[in-house]
């Protein structure tokens, strides 16, 4: 007979015969019948037996957590809180769990962060946890359907490259073969360079590596980036592209995944769009009204940003940043150089991502190599796109992690990520 899953025993009609697999959370001996509670990916459900001799034995044995086998049928008539449950006509251990447990499951024992997360195979089981992830496919879900609906195609770039994407020398090095090579810190000259190869619009989700040394609640030294590049478009095309991708993956979220909502305890509303613009300069200006003085061209502290970020009572673009303060590939203003087409899309104090219009001359795109300080020659590859014809372009990359933690009100992005990378962690 074929597995049932839990999920879908109350769409079954009363009587109907089932097989259930699952782990053992919980067994409880009366006299004369037993309960087991079991758990699935899709839910829980009891089970309940006749106290024969045979069926006593091996549920007094089974520890919690193991995997076991239950065959019955479906009772609708059932006083359980759930309002239906299965009588059981067979149980068997199909792999023993040890004990003790790692980390409990379902009882409110506390555990802290760093334990958890040297048994997340353990903590993964838990119905809030799971959540975390469910509602996190779901975003990423709605924002690829959205994408697709846009005409961009998925691709997929190389992640073991020759040269820093952005010049710096946060970068984690690797051995290729007998060449120097590094892990890539994003897909981003490769985008641009599929530009000029004509694809028009393309956005990729893989993993980017970040060799920066902090340890904060909202950095990852390995994350799941969305990147997109849009040509013949500026950065108010990608804003807006930005801004309708993630109404589109929280719209998906909270109508997929209300019971993974409710097990965070968390209530989520889909945000309206557009995004308010709040400029540099203006930026300046509210900092300024605040009596903190600021020098142009210096990044915003986050205590600048909590006071900007009160605002506003959601995700807000700050835009037209210094040329100082951008990648050598950001598209300068024309009626300003000092400032460029770009912008940080916030929530309140936290920087959810960045994007921009690219530099699409090739001229240009040398000048703004040397005012960096970088060598062309470790660019060639990327240089020659821009020679023969390279369209006007825009783009942003988003960290699917750090989203999800905003959405969901989480303080750590590590509760977001399944085997977090930082500085301290590399197992499991």
């Amino acid at each position: 007979m074929p597995r049932t899953y839990i999920g879908t025993l109350r769409g079954l009609e009363d009587g109907t015969r089932v097989v259930i697999y699952g782990w053992m959370q919980e067994a409880r001996i009366m006299k004369n019948i037993s309960f087991l509670i079991l758990r699935d990916s899709t839910g829980t459900i009891q089970a309940t037996f006749k106290n024969n001799e045979a069926t006593l034995d091996i549920i007094k044995r089974i520890s919690r957590e193991s995997i076991v086998r239950v065959e019955g049928t479906v009772n609708k008539k059932s006083i359980s809180k759930a309002g239906i449950e299965i009588s059981g006509s067979s149980v068997s251990v199909v792999n023993e769990a040890e004990a003790p447990l790692p980390l409990p499951v379902v009882d409110p024992v506390q555990a802290d962060l760093e334990t958890r997360l040297n048994s997340r195979f353990m903590d993964l089981r838990k119905r809030n946890i799971a959540a975390i992830f469910r509602i996190e496919s779901s975003l990423l879900w709605g924002i690829r359907s959205y994408l697709h609906d846009q005409k961009f195609i998925e691709v997929h770039t190389p992640k073991i490259v020759a040269a820093a994407t952005e010049g710096g020398s946060d970068l984690f090095p690797v051995r290729y073969f007998e060449k120097d090579a590094y892990l890539n810190q994003s897909p981003q000259l490769y985008k641009e360079v599929l530009m000029s190869a004509g694809f028009d619009r393309v956005f990729e989700v893989g993993p980017a590596f970040r060799a920066e040394e902090h340890n904060t609640t909202r950095h990852l030294n390995e994350f799941t980036s969305i990147d997109i590049e849009m040509s013949f478009a500026d950065h108010n095309d990608a804003m807006t592209m930005l801004e309708n991708a993630i109404r589109s993956g929280i719209e998906i979220a909270v109508r997929d995944n209300a019971d993974d909502f409710e097990a965070l305890g968390v209530s989520v509303s889909v945000p309206e769009t557009p995004f308010p613009r709040i400029t540099y300069e203006q930026c300046i200006d509210v900092i300024g009204k605040e009596g903190i003085d600021f020098t142009f061209g210096e990044d915003f502290s986050p205590e600048h940003l909590r006071i900007i970020g009160s605002r506003f009572s959601g995700f807000y673009f700050i835009t037209e940043w210094p040329a100082s303060v951008r990648p050598f590939y950001t598209m300068p203003k024309t009626e300003d150089p000092r400032l460029t087409n770009s912008f940080d899309l916030q929530y309140h104090e936290i920087e959810v991502t960045s994007g921009a219009q690219r530099v699409h001359d090739p001229k240009m795109l040398i000048e703004r190599f040397n005012e960096k300080k970088l060598n062309v020659n470790s660019f060639q590859f990327y240089v020659d796109a821009f020679r023969y014809g390279m369209p006007p372009h825009a783009g942003w990359g988003l960290g699917l992690e750090r989203l999800t933690m905003i959405l969901l009100g989480l303080n750590n992005i590590r509760e977001t990520t399944l085997f977090p990378r930082d500085r301290t962690r590399i197992v499991p």
